[in-house]
């Protein structure tokens, strides 16, 4: 599908929309200029440690295979 098709047929959808907040998502990625946005500097610091925390596990090989996870979860 090419840009010109995507924006149809997401000009489509927006018309019909009705849920509120989705609409002040869209309005929200539309009103930022998401090529100079750092997204780390929005985060929280807890949101940041948890990051930090999941990137050490990673490198100390503390990992669970997605398999494993979906079993435990029952997905």
């Amino acid at each position: 599908m090419n840009s010109q098709a995507i924006k149809l047929e997401l000009i489509e959808w927006l018309t019909q929309l009705k849920d509120e907040t989705t609409l002040e998502i869209i309005k929200s990625v539309k009103d930022s200029d998401i090529s100079n946005i750092d997204w780390w500097n929005n985060l929280s610091d807890t949101e940041r440690q948890g990051i930090e925390r999941g990137l050490k596990d990673s490198e100390n090989g503390n990992l669970v295979d997605h398999v494993e996870v979906k079993r435990r979860y029952g997905l």
